[in-house]
């Protein structure tokens, strides 16, 4: 990210951009700043999209041939085209012929780091991952956004906040707006205001649920599984979750098992201390064989189901099941 700020403070551009990863708060927010950088807002002329799949390369081809139009630049903007999965032989082989006139921005959820196209982007251009930020990273964010609006926070506030809103930086956004709006007034946000307004999100309900596997509370762990599920929350992605907190237990426990104190190890897994703390606390309640297996059979659950041999649902059921017992 350093380098793409550096070319939009310079305004020296790269002839196209490849901006991917989980984070959209952060791939919007970039592709919203190049294309201000590059282009004035109200320039329609010389500015394209084309998004999702389908997209007629030919066309876009061409498009990118054409010269500006009383403007420095030609901008395109490519959203979710599929070309970085599935191959795009003949993009791939004209990006490095394209005019230096036009600027091209990829934003793509997924890309194979393998094909032609990610190939040609990082040999011509610039490759940006944007992933989810740990938790560090997430906390001096919120403390700048509130130091913005000269808004305190006190230390409570600010956990419960971190633990309500999860590592989605759009959602932490949604949330500290409604969150301002609510302590309209107020010098200081406190753990009450966070208590009142902020929503509970997927992965601080299955940190709850994971708790009540921990503690044999079968009843209570399924309960939060239905809750999710209600809430239209697919049945993988709450695998998904669950997998990442077994994997992250295991981790931190390997950690403390090196002799390491609290400060380093929450440093070495790249989550703020409270977390580290708090699931050091739930992972005490397991031996490490026992998280090991657990991440191992949420691999196996997920195969499972890829496979046909388990629907989705019930693989997860199952699997809560087992470690409730």
């Amino acid at each position: 990210m350093k380098n793409l700020n550096e070319d939009i403070k310079t305004g020296n551009f790269r002839r196209m951009y490849l901006l991917y990863g989980e984070e959209e708060y952060l791939k919007n927010q970039y592709k919203n700043r190049l294309r201000k950088a590059i282009l004035p807002e109200d320039d329609t002329m010389n500015f394209s999209l084309y998004a999702g799949k389908g997209i007629d390369v030919r066309q876009m081809i061409d498009q990118a041939e054409t010269l500006p139009f009383f403007a420095e630049h030609r901008l395109i903007l490519v959203e979710q085209s599929g070309f970085f999965k599935n191959a795009c032989a003949e993009l791939a082989e004209y990006l490095p012929k394209m005019p230096q006139e036009t600027i091209i921005i990829f934003v793509e959820n997924e890309v194979d780091k393998r094909g032609k196209m990610f190939k040609a982007v990082k040999q011509n251009g610039r490759v940006v991952e944007l992933a989810r930020q740990d938790a560090r990273t997430l906390q001096s964010w919120i403390l700048g956004m509130l130091k913005r609006e000269q808004k305190n926070i006190t230390g409570d506030a600010l956990r419960l906040f971190m633990e309500k809103s999860g590592d989605d930086m759009e959602n932490i956004a949604n949330e500290l707006e409604k969150l301002l709006s609510y302590t309209y007034g107020k010098d200081a946000i406190e753990a009450a205001d966070v208590q009142d307004i902020c929503t509970v999100t997927t992965e601080s309900r299955v940190f709850d649920m994971i708790r009540a596997l921990a503690e044999k509370r079968q009843k209570e762990a399924l309960d939060l599984y239905y809750d999710l599920l209600s809430l239209k929350e697919p049945p993988m992605r709450i695998l998904f979750l669950i997998a990442r907190q077994f994997n992250q237990m295991l981790q931190l426990k390997d950690l403390r098992d090196q002799g390491l104190d609290s400060a380093t190890i929450a440093s070495r897994a790249g989550v703020a201390p409270f977390i580290a703390k708090r699931s050091l606390a739930q992972a005490e309640r397991f031996e490490k064989e026992e998280l090991r297996q657990a991440v191992e059979d949420c691999v196996s659950s997920e195969e499972a189901v890829k496979t046909g041999r388990l629907g989705d649902r019930l693989a997860v059921e199952m699997l809560i099941v087992k470690y409730s017992q």
